[in-house]
Formats: structure tokens, C-alpha cells, sequence
């Protein structure tokens, strides 16, 4: 089996030697250029026990089949243990096993960003330098929710990742969340040569801060939307694009970036609002009347095309029961190969 780190050595991003470490150090430019494409949140698939433990080969298989549906590193990067793979209901030592597991399972044919949200600044130190070690090439970070932390607290809280070890950094506008990054702060962010990305939403209040941010930083940032706006940002200079669909239907995800690239964009917009409408729809109603979280939606599609799957951890309710059928009957609606039917 072929490696992760080998992988990077094959994709050009670890070209130089650390004079310290005698290590292969980072080539942030290089992995600026690969952040590109489907970005592909991974939900994390627990055992069906008492504890609801990692399972580790439905993780493996699931990732698999995201390669087989025609992900690549042209075309996909994939997040593991972001909000949708439950990081915030796991331990730190699972979140890096489930972590390695992905980075395994891709063997160096897609780029593998690890989630690293957290409230603490010493757990994202640890965090940083694990997801070094075991191949990733990204860590995805938010400014740390519960508290409202002051910018400069942000920004010494990325530095310190960034200090840490030589992992690209994909800063994450979690505004809803915490407190939201300003024009100013990106702007700041621009000289630590580690921070590569930003995925970005911004409050939609009528000033443009969403198209402001692609337009001004594109050239120093790959710009992930998730804003779903993605004729508009793919103009404006993002490259990268938040779906979840892809977990379910990564030829889906594989085509909607090729359209992209050929600038066909009414074929796009009706993608998003055949495919990715009903889903979202869906989401926001099981948002509303049964359970909050992110990921379940997801894993319930993958069940209904016949992939490995489990239930969120609580505090999130296991929507499967209640939502199934209303699920299948979208996934037919929407076009989605494979769907098991009743």
C-alpha cells in the first residue's frame, strides 16, 4: 500500500528538506494550488454499540467509494473530523485515529484536511503537529466558540498552530458560531505564509462582505464558498466548493467541477437547484422540528444508496426512523443513482 506522506512526495508538496529536522517541509504555494475543488466534508461513521465507537473500516470503505465515484486531487480535497464528521462529540484520540484512518484510505490520491476546532489553544497546538505526522496536509481552523475572542486572539491563536509544525492552515468563517473574521483580519492573515485557504460564508447584509473577501484575497487564498454561491464565486477567483451531495454522489460532485471549469454555468445553477436545494431544504426542516447537528443527513443518504453508515452521536438524535422515506423520496426526486427503494 502506498502511503500518505509518499503521496505528497508524488503531488509536489513536500520538496524540501527542514535544516533542522532532516523532515520533507511544506511547499505552502503548493498546497494553496491543490485546495481546489469539491471540498468534501467526511462524516465520521460510528459502531452500532453502547460507546457508538468509530468504525474505522465503514470510514475506510465509505472513502473508497468516494475515489471509485471519480474524486482525485483534481477535482477534491477531504475533510475529516469537521462538523459534519462530529469532531466536537469525539475525543482527541479519536479524532486522530479517525483521522489517520481517511488519510490511509485515500493513499495519497486526494488531499486530506483535518478538522482542529477547538476552544483550547494547547489542544490545537497538539492537534497541528498530529495532523502533521499522520500525512494530512491541512488543518481546518475556527476561532474558538463559547468565549467572544477579540481578533488578536484569533491571530495569535492561528500563529500558534502555525508556529507548531509546518501544516497548511484553512482558516473557517464560523461567524454563527463565534466571533466572525473581519476584511482586517483576513488581511492580517496574510502574512502567515502557513494559513493557505479560507473557507468562507459571511451574514448576508446586503454589503457584499462574501464577494469582497474572493475578489480582494484570491490571489494570496484559495477560497472555498460555502455559501453555495457558486457561479458567483467561481467568477469572482474561489476555487473551492463546499458539498455535501458528494458523500452520496461523488460523480455528481466529479461533474460539477468540470462544469466549472468549462464555465457552464447554467448547468451548474440547475445542479444546485435540483440536487442540492432539496437537500439543504430537508436539513433545514429536520433543523426545525427534531434535532440540530450536521453530518446525520448526510449519513442517512449514504445508507439509502447501500454504503456503511450509523447515526450521530448525542446530543443529536438518530433522524433514520423518522426521516427515511422523506429522505429516499428526495434522493429519487433529485436524480441520485444507486437509491435502494422501499
Amino acid at each position: 500500500m502506498v502511503t500518505f506522506n509518499q503521496g505528497i512526495v508524488l503531488h509536489g508538496l513536500l520538496p524540501n528538506t527542514h535544516k533542522k529536522t532532516g523532515e520533507a517541509s511544506m511547499d505552502f504555494e503548493k498546497a494553496r494550488q491543490h485546495l481546489h475543488g469539491c471540498y468534501v466534508t467526511v462524516p465520521t461513521q460510528f459502531s452500532d454499540n453502547q460507546e457508538l465507537s468509530p468504525n474505522i473500516d465503514g470510514i475506510q470503505s465509505h472513502v473508497r467509494f468516494l475515489l471509485d465515484g471519480g474524486l482525485n486531487d483534481q477535482n477534491a480535497v477531504f475533510l475529516v473530523g469537521g462538523a459534519a464528521g462530529d469532531f466536537s462529540t469525539m475525543t482527541f484520540e479519536e479524532r486522530i485515529h479517525v483521522a489517520k484512518a481517511v488519510v490511509e484510505a485515500t493513499e495519497g490520491r486526494v488531499p486530506v484536511a483535518m478538522g482542529a476546532q477547538t476552544t483550547s489553544t494547547a489542544e490545537l497546538i497538539q492537534l497541528s503537529k498530529a495532523a502533521r505526522d499522520l500525512g494530512a496536509i491541512y488543518i481546518q481552523v475556527s476561532c474558538p466558540f463559547y468565549f467572544n475572542h477579540s481578533e488578536q486572539d484569533f491571530l495569535e491563536y492561528v500563529t500558534a498552530a502555525a508556529d507548531a509544525s509546518d501544516i497548511a492552515i484553512i482558516v473557517y468563517n464560523t461567524f454563527w458560531t463565534s466571533t466572525g473574521v473581519s476584511l482586517e483580519m483576513v488581511d492580517k492573515l496574510t502574512n502567515i505564509p502557513n494559513v493557505v485557504g479560507l473557507k468562507w460564508s459571511s451574514p448576508d447584509v446586503g454589503w457584499m462582505t462574501f464577494e469582497r473577501v474572493i475578489q480582494l484575497f484570491n490571489s494570496r487564498f484559495s477560497i472555498i464558498d460555502n455559501r453555495m454561491e457558486f457561479v458567483a464565486s467561481h467568477i469572482l477567483g474561489a476555487r473551492g466548493f463546499e458539498v455535501h451531495v458528494c458523500n452520496y454522489w461523488p460523480e455528481w460532485g466529479a461533474n460539477l467541477i468540470e462544469f466549472l471549469n468549462q464555465k457552464d454555468y447554467d448547468k451548474v445553477q440547475n445542479q444546485l437547484l435540483k440536487v442540492v436545494q432539496p437537500f439543504m431544504q430537508l436539513w433545514q426542516k429536520i433543523e426545525k422540528e427534531y434535532t440540530g447537528g450536521d453530518g446525520y443527513l448526510d449519513k442517512l443518504c449514504m445508507e439509502l444508496v447501500g454504503l456503511p453508515s450509523s447515526r450521530s452521536r448525542p446530543p443529536t438524535r438518530d433522524i433514520r426512523d423518522q426521516y427515511r422515506e422523506e429522505t429516499r423520496q428526495m434522493l429519487i426526486e433529485s436524480g441520485v443513482p444507486r437509491v435502494i427503494r422501499s
